[in-house]
């Protein structure tokens, strides 16, 4: 305890000559507005944002004296020497010493890649993406964590926070390996598609075809049907829903896993009712993935994605990855860390045994991303286009709820739906997220994809059930509120491009009857009502420019505004199915100011 309180003493002594240090470079360094995240005085731009950028100001800076440089370089080695040396205290010393550890976290452990010239966000955005995932990994007590951000096919921002252990404190870099538990599902869903497009799985097929232990299961009533596969991608197979179970299970041997297929299970429901979440199912469809293949589970992964993708440093067997790589996994209990046992690969690695990094599994990302939007083109993926993209179907058994006041913003209603191995929500904010977590003894885990924009967002934590969706959904926020997050857009079709100048001509003459019509249109509206509507319009508003681009809805549909002298006008343009460009729907209307 003496020791401690030396060093909580020591501490205090180090933060209050930080804070003078960083205020004084602040205040002669005018652009300067904060340090290590907290607040100093309004200045017009950001600045001395971290302990390296203030050592790179303060070795350069005229107004320092020897002595000022002294102190900053022994407070430095102070803080890093109490990194996370929490392990004893009474509570009161551990809020003391965490602080300092929030320092340490904030400013000292991080390893950040710049982003390619013109692409992702600016750096004000990204370094509020930093700041969020700062201020969670002190409140969570998160020793290691490691996030990144691709845009358009390239990881434009990694960082890493806190250490790998708590023993050696070797920092956390973009190559640290951690267990991404649940997310390891994506994998085994991709691997039954794959099985399914070169003809060797039917997905609709009942799932004891491929596993023949299957056979002779006692079904809750007289009227189920049996389970399929695709019961078993899309969680309604009616399994109860078993994460406190399940993620003990990872060691379980094949031979015992086939004893409790041959066993059964009992059931929640009637297969394909509903859904409800079953590690238990995920590691079925391993087991069919190498009953169908011929080789282990985790080699067909290797060869099929992991290989092909270039993530050499990922894999299931963390007691063949290298140990200085490795990112230990820790429970928080009774105010200190205490480490999680490492779990070897069994019968379980398909629903969530995954070892990956942060600049491997930017490639994952990459690769799903490059899914949409659809096109023509060779697939050079481990899987084809359409086939990534089908995993956002699922089964849909839609449900719909307030998103997490917790997360921050406007209340909003989400639609939440489970595909395959993927949760697909309508965000009011952020339009069509793909996304899931993983939660691990030791370790936490999210991914957000939004595939109409191209960007990706992923999370690893080491600590037990330390999933990161709380700051990984307000850093999605904060990109799309700095307009760093747009859609990639839709390109004009020519049939559309064609619709849209008939539109212009039928204002510009009034004469509806001399556009390509298809034959609901003068049925819904006689040309006689078409020409009075467009003179009235006209004389509301007057001359109107109609060069502006319409805005796709796709191939066969757009939206237009068009600025008049007296106001705008909205319009809608809209294709029949018919194989010559007719139009079926057309609509001008004064849009309201």
């Amino acid at each position: 305890m003496g020791r401690l309180a030396r060093a909580s003493g020591g501490f205090r002594r180090a933060r209050a000559r930080s804070r003078r240090c960083c205020v004084s470079l602040c205040r002669r360094s005018p652009s300067s507005r904060s340090c290590c995240g907290r607040a100093i005085r309004p200045c017009p731009t950001p600045g001395c944002r971290s302990w390296r950028e203030w050592r790179r100001r303060a070795r350069s800076s005229r107004h320092w004296s020897s002595s000022s440089r002294r102190r900053w370089a022994r407070d430095r080695r102070r803080v890093r020497s109490y990194r996370l040396s929490i392990m004893a205290g009474g509570n009161g010393m551990l809020r003391q010493l965490m602080a300092f550890v929030a320092m340490a976290i904030g400013c000292g452990t991080t390893a950040a890649a710049a982003a390619p010239d013109g692409i992702g966000p600016d750096k004000a955005a990204l370094a509020e993406v930093d700041r969020i995932f700062d201020h969670w990994a002190i409140d969570a007590h998160v020793p290691g964590l490691v996030y990144g951000l691709v845009v358009d096919g390239k990881l434009v921002h990694v960082r890493g926070v806190g250490v790998q252990d708590v023993v050696s404190k070797k920092p956390v870099s973009p190559d640290s390996l951690f267990r991404i538990a649940s997310m390891s599902k994506a994998f085994t869903a991709l691997a039954i598609l794959k099985l399914r497009d070169e003809g060797r799985i039917v997905l609709d097929a009942p799932a004891e075809t491929y596993v023949p232990e299957l056979k002779g299961w006692k079904y809750p009533t007289a009227d189920s049907p049996k389970i399929t596969v695709r019961n078993l991608l899309t969680h309604s197979a009616g399994f109860v829903e078993d994460n406190p179970w399940g993620d003990r299970q990872q060691v379980m041997p094949e031979a015992e896993f086939t004893a409790v297929l041959k066993a059964g299970v009992p059931f929640a429901r009637a297969p394909g009712v509903s859904m409800e979440y079953s590690n238990f199912g995920y590691a079925t469809l391993g087991r069919i993935v190498s009953n169908v293949s011929g080789v282990r589970y985790e080699e067909y992964i290797r060869r099929n994605f992991m290989i092909p993708l270039g993530m050499a440093s990922t894999g299931y067997d963390v007691f063949a990855s290298p140990a200085s790589a490795r990112a230990i996994g820790y429970r928080w209990q009774d105010n200190g860390y205490v480490r999680e046992p490492d779990m070897k690969d069994g019968a379980f690695g398909a629903m969530g045994g995954v070892e990956t990094s942060a600049n491997d599994y930017a490639k994952w990302v990459e690769f799903l991303l490059s899914a949409w939007p659809a096109r023509d083109g060779v697939d050079t993926g481990p899987v084809g286009r359409a086939t990534v993209r089908e995993i956002v179907t699922g089964a849909n058994f839609a449900t719909a709820a307030m998103r997490n006041p917790a997360i921050g913003g406007a209340p909003c209603r989400q639609a939440v739906a489970y595909g395959m191995a993927w949760r697909v929500i309508d965000d009011c904010d952020l339009g069509r997220v793909v996304t899931h977590t993983g939660g691990y003894p030791g370790y936490g885990s999210v991914v957000m994809l939004l595939p109409e924009k191209g960007v990706g967002l992923f999370a690893f934590a080491s600590k037990t059930y330390g999933g990161a969706s709380l700051p990984a959904f307000r850093a999605m926020l904060a990109l799309n509120k700095a307009g760093a997050l747009q859609d990639r857009g839709t390109e004009v079709s020519p049939g559309l491009a064609s619709a849209y100048d008939a539109a212009r001509a039928v204002w510009r003459t009034g004469a509806i009857e001399s556009a390509p019509l298809a034959n609901n249109m003068l049925m819904d509206r006689d040309a006689p009502r078409w020409k009075a509507l467009i003179e009235g319009l006209k004389a509301q508003v007057g001359t109107c420019d109609m060069d502006a681009p319409i805005t796709p809805y796709w191939a066969m549909e757009g939206r237009f505004l068009w600025t008049c002298e007296h106001g705008r006008i909205a319009g809608r343009v809209q294709r029949a199915p018919t194989p010559a460009v007719t139009l079926q729907a057309l609509e001008f209307a004064v849009q309201a100011p």
